[in-house]
């Protein structure tokens, strides 16, 4: 699965890194950061959450 993250629509929350931390980080400002693009399915239910939980609806999730 890839990951997408668009890091303008970020409101800082940090609800990403709570859910998926292996995947997301914040910056200084506390802006979402993407640590890696590609998840396998180890990682896939966390990532899910993160991109339902977003407040933003700054992740997307792309299945191929």
């Amino acid at each position: 699965m890839k990951v997408e993250l668009e890091a303008d629509k970020c409101v800082a929350s940090g609800q990403c890194v709570v859910a998926a931390m292996e995947v997301f980080d914040q910056d200084d400002d506390g802006i979402a950061i993407l640590l890696t693009e590609e998840v396998g399915p180890e990682l896939a239910d966390d990532v899910q959450e993160a991109a339902a939980i977003c407040p933003a609806a700054a992740i997307r999730l792309v299945r191929p």
